[in-house]
């Protein structure tokens, strides 16, 4: 609570002269004589919030009596001045106040043409375009209408516990119940019926896949059934599974797999499981076990009876009486044209429908399912592949049903356009540095790998303590064990995260994808040092910020100790080139045994200041006698980047 206060005082800091304020006063029955009157610290408080109250209330009033206009953007400074019956310079005059230096061409942002549309007494309001017209009309679901659809279901688990072969015997199934139109398509999804409900199966198994998608923004899949070997148990691949459907907020069914083996041990699964904080549900937990042979079918019933009781529980519902509106799962170029598979999500696709799908559109000209019958319509949650659009749009692109042609094909080319502006510039994603700009409690979601399971509970344990400290929130999506790879990227790029490594290495491929998606990873090998430069940004501390740039990698073929040197790496450059006298790492493995410099590079018996790729050298390494063969040196530098 603040000090007692004078009357003027508190006038000024209302922005409101003295006079004004002693009739606010006098009307809240207050006793003051002059501007020089005091008021106790709990009458100022009061008195602050009801005027603020007052005029934030008259403000919204005046607002609200202005006229209004509509702009499109981009929007220049000479059109916003036609539009505000002003001349440019007097804009450009109000810009000058703002610190803002103007030529009447100059592109104005939304927020910038709304400030100076208020100044002169207006209010700015945004034309919609085309196609958030098209959004809007699809986000109005009229309540009402809306009926009960089918759950959509992905399978996720380690490599070799059985996804591929379980969809396939759940499809051989329903094969036997259906008479097939002529040969099964390949569209992406399935549908089953089991006791009479359906249940639309996604025929891409795997978390990258489905991560993939929700890093376009398509969030369809209702129900994770996680596919976990028996005789295997909890793997990698199964944890990186759980951490990615977490991250969507899907429930999760366990499929507790080859159970038919002799080795099987559904205990131990359960208990693993119960480690992740997935406890079965015969142990007092919530998370449903279904032990299945995908090879000798046994429990497939029960699975999808467990599925059909999930999806009751949550209340799947969509609305069929509107334009269609869903997500493309893959599409290819057939001999009818481009095929496109798309799953409905609400509303109803017809035949003769405009679709509208990312850059591309078209008008249904046929349509068939997953078992090859032609179908003139689909519904929520029904797969389908379409004929008729001019390309091929990328799987998770959203679609959507367009009442005019030519509203679509407007729609597509400004996409185009806008895609190749976005092409100029990076993607924005989360940063360290962005935390500062957070207003009130910081959220930062991470990603964590690192060389043993002691490195990754020491940083969790120092990132808890910190936020008992700090206003910070951390939510850790997944940790591992192991190099940075692209199933790493993909989860920060979908759950706009920061991935941090200690003591561990970057696949080059999700070095690739994290380049080209301008997702930040951050290497460290001393815990400190992660943490202060977490409470660095959070105390806002404007020290340069450092960038590492990957310079190239060199592998250890041969190793020879010389006199009076100590030991010299005999390398090939494998990508990009070594540079002497730069930072590097030394990675054996997946673990990081080495962070220092290479002091010494050589070309034969010649002293050389870099080697480039496909060439062979020797390096040495400052104070590091343990350099082994096959080891890689990776090499880079440190650039200040400019705020």
């Amino acid at each position: 609570m603040s000090n007692n206060i004078r009357v003027y005082k508190l006038a000024q800091e209302l922005g409101l002269d003295s006079k004004e304020l002693i009739k606010y006063l006098k009307d809240f029955n207050l006793n003051v004589k002059s501007h020089m009157s005091m008021l106790d610290a709990e009458t100022a408080e009061i008195v602050r919030h009801e005027i603020e109250s007052i005029l934030t209330r008259k403000r919204e009033e005046e607002i609200a009596r202005r006229p209004r206009i509509a702009v499109d953007f981009p929007l220049s400074l000479r059109d916003l001045a036609v539009k505000l019956g002003r001349k440019p310079t007097e804009l450009q005059r109000k810009l000058m106040e703002w610190k803002v230096f103007a030529h009447i061409n100059y592109s104005l942002n939304e927020e910038l043409a709304g400030k100076l549309a208020d100044a002169f007494g207006y209010v700015l309001e945004r034309k919609l375009s085309d196609e958030e017209e098209v959004l809007r009309s699809h986000e109005q679901e009229e309540e009402g209408k809306v009926v009960k659809r089918p759950p959509i279901v992905t399978l996720m688990g380690h490599v070799d516990h059985g996804k591929t072969t379980l969809l396939e015997n759940i499809r051989k199934l329903e094969l036997t119940k259906k008479e097939a139109g002529g040969m099964t398509q390949h569209i992406g999804a399935y549908e089953v019926e089991h006791r009479g409900e359906k249940i639309t199966f996604i025929d891409t198994p795997g978390h990258e896949a489905f991560t993939a998608m929700r890093a376009r923004g398509a969030d369809v899949t209702d129900i994770v059934i996680l596919v976990v070997a028996a005789d295997d148990g909890v793997m990698p691949q199964t944890i990186e599974a759980v951490d990615h459907a977490r991250a969507a907020e899907v429930p999760i069914i366990v499929a507790i797999n080859k159970v038919d083996k002799a080795d099987a041990n559904p205990d131990k699964v359960k208990k693993q499981l119960s480690e992740l904080n997935l406890v079965p549900e015969e142990w007092g937990g919530d998370t449903i076990c279904v032990n299945v042979s995908a090879l000798t079918g046994q429990g497939i019933d029960d699975l999808l009876e467990m599925i059909l009781l999930q999806a009751e529980m949550m209340e799947l519902k969509a609305n069929p009486d509107k334009l269609a509106k869903g997500v493309v799962l893959e599409s290819r170029v057939s001999k009818g044209g481009p095929l496109v598979s798309v799953i409905v999500q609400s509303g109803t696709l017809r035949l003769g429908d405009i679709v509208l799908a990312g850059c591309n559109y078209g008008k249904v000209r046929a349509m068939f399912d997953d078992l090859g019958n032609q179908v003139k319509s689909a519904g929520p949650s029904k797969a389908v592949g379409v004929l008729g659009l001019n390309g091929t749009p990328s799987a998770g692109e959203q679609f959507f049903v367009v009442e005019d042609e030519d509203k679509a094909k407007e729609i597509a080319e400004k996409r185009k356009e806008e895609i190749k502006l976005a092409q100029q510039a990076p993607p924005q994603r989360m940063s360290l540095k962005d935390l500062g700009k957070q207003e009130g409690k910081k959220l930062l979601r991470l990603i964590i790998k690192a060389d043993v399971f002691g490195s990754l509970d020491a940083i969790a344990h120092s990132l808890q303590k910190l936020q008992h400290k700090e206003e910070i929130e951390f939510k850790i999506l997944h940790k591992g064990i192991g190099s940075v790879n692209e199933s790493d990227v993909v989860l920060a790029i979908a759950s706009d995260a920061l991935v941090i490594g200690f003591n561990v290495g970057i696949e080059e491929k999700a070095r690739s994808k994290a380049r080209e998606e301008n997702v930040e990873i951050r290497l460290y090998s001393v815990i400190y040092d992660l943490i202060n430069d977490i409470q660095n940004v959070l105390a806002g501390l404007k020290e340069p910020e450092l960038e590492e740039r990957f310079l190239g990698k060199a592998e250890v073929k041969q190793v020879f100790e010389i006199s009076k040197v100590g030991k010299v790496a005999g390398c090939v450059v494998s990508k990009g080139k070594i540079q002497r006298n730069v930072p590097c790492r030394v990675i054996r493995g997946d673990k990081v045994v080495y962070e220092g410099r290479i002091i010494s590079l050589k070309r034969f018996k010649d002293d050389v200041r870099e080697v480039s790729e496909g060439y062979e050298c020797g390096i040495a390494l400052e104070n590091f006698s343990d350099i082994q063969e096959n080891d890689v040196i990776e090499a880079y530098t440190m650039l200040e980047v400019k705020r």
